[in-house]
């Protein structure tokens, strides 16, 4: 059929208009990808690791240009995103919350309040476990979510914590917390009592690293203060005042080992950081917390610290305390992955959690002998003594 000169002009019309809004909308579709692109090379620099920087921020389009929604406890990396959107004259709403959120009125800080705190991946209890944090840990305290509260402890790991485990103080009371004279438990585990007697109520269990207020020597026990205002006592064979046992550490190969087998035959928790149960990394960090030394949570961070000793399996080279890691080794398609660690008792033995915590053998010839983490041995770090950014030494910062 032969078109009409207006209907050929109407298609002609048509088609150019729509060309013109594919052409628009094309156009336009690149951007956000830029913004996108801008808010993850700030990422990328100020916060690689989201298990100890929040910079949860993204880009959505709306008429005016894009709007930015999320939050963030890092305002240098908000600021530098502002400044490099701003210079590619890129249109946005802010509406990037930065944290700690006002609705806490000024609780910004905490302390863990039981003897042992569970710290999930969401505000859930059926949420993911990623660590602990016991008794008298101080925290900054970012957010609150019906009873849950977001937290980050001192080696800087984020996560949620019910309202039962931590006790909210604003920076009053957390300085007067900070200042009072403390107490450190430091047998693996035990309990508080209501009286300066074993037979008298319980007030709470108890384990090793938990920190308390020491209010007063009554002879054979210490009267304690929770962060809470409960009262308890504590026999004084099981603990000691915080600032004595910090003066008498010394940590040595010696008194890491020892202290690992104080834990030989706990369970192997996912998460855990404590004698109720360890991940592998929760293990080895509580080994070096309880010989004065704060080291980074998980396998995978411990790993970039201190100094290479050997990744060959020279293990002639290692010395008792020097952490052992395991895992995949990169190939050209993916990235090296740590999944395990242990550390170095010498005699060609490493101590670890896996199933429970346990003495293992890089011998062949030994009966303990552990194939499958041979086969799978990345490299050794030494730790002790080391000076990096991630490790944190007590004797030289006053964390409690």
């Amino acid at each position: 059929m032969k078109l009409t000169s207006p209907l050929k002009n109407g298609l002609f019309l048509f088609a150019l208009i729509t060309l013109i809004f594919v052409a628009c909308k094309t156009e336009n579709s690149t951007e956000p990808s830029k913004t996108d692109e801008i808010i993850s090379s700030v990422r990328e620099m100020y916060a690689p690791d989201k298990r100890v920087a929040l910079f949860d921020i993204e880009s959505k389009e709306n008429a005016s240009g894009y709007t930015l929604v999320g939050k963030t406890n890092m305002p240098d990396a908000l600021n530098a995103l502002r400044q490099k959107l701003d210079s590619l004259q890129i249109s946005y709403t802010d509406s990037i919350r930065t944290l700690p959120a006002e609705d806490l009125e000024g609780k910004i800080y905490g302390t863990i309040s039981l003897s042992v705190a569970n710290i999930r991946s969401k505000p859930s209890h059926s949420a993911e476990m990623v660590t602990q944090a016991t008794l008298g840990m101080p925290l900054k305290v970012y957010q609150k979510d019906r009873n849950w509260y977001l937290i980050q402890t001192p080696d800087k790991y984020l996560g949620w914590v019910d309202s039962g485990g931590v006790e909210l103080m604003d920076k009053t009371l957390f300085e007067a917390w900070q200042s009072s004279e403390k107490m450190i438990y430091t047998k693996i585990y035990g309990h508080a009592y209501s009286n300066s007697d074993e037979s008298s109520e319980v007030v709470s269990d108890l384990v090793a690293g938990n920190i308390l207020s020491l209010v007063a020597d009554t002879g054979t026990f210490y009267e304690i203060k929770y962060p809470d205002g409960r009262m308890a006592f504590v026999k004084k064979s099981d603990a000691s005042p915080y600032q004595d046992w910090k003066s008498s550490l010394e940590p040595t190969q010696e008194s890491l080992v020892a202290t690992s087998k104080t834990m030989l035959g706990v369970p192997y928790l996912w998460g855990g950081t404590s004698i109720k149960g360890v991940d592998c990394s929760g293990f080895t960090k509580t080994i070096y917390f309880m010989n004065g030394m704060i080291i980074p949570r998980d396998a995978s961070q411990q790993i970039h610290e201190g100094m290479l000793v050997d990744d060959t399996k020279d293990f002639d080279q290692l010395l008792p305390g020097d952490l052992l890691f395991f895992g995949k080794k990169a190939t050209e398609t993916s990235p090296e992955r740590v999944i395990h660690v242990g550390m170095w008792l010498g005699n060609n033995e490493f101590i670890h959690s896996a199933g429970n915590v346990h003495i293992s053998s890089v011998d062949k010839n030994s009966e303990n002998f552990d194939e499958y983490n041979y086969n799978r041995y990345l490299r050794s770090k030494r730790i002790l003594n080391q000076k990096d950014d991630g490790l944190l030494y007590l004797t030289e910062e006053d964390v409690f």
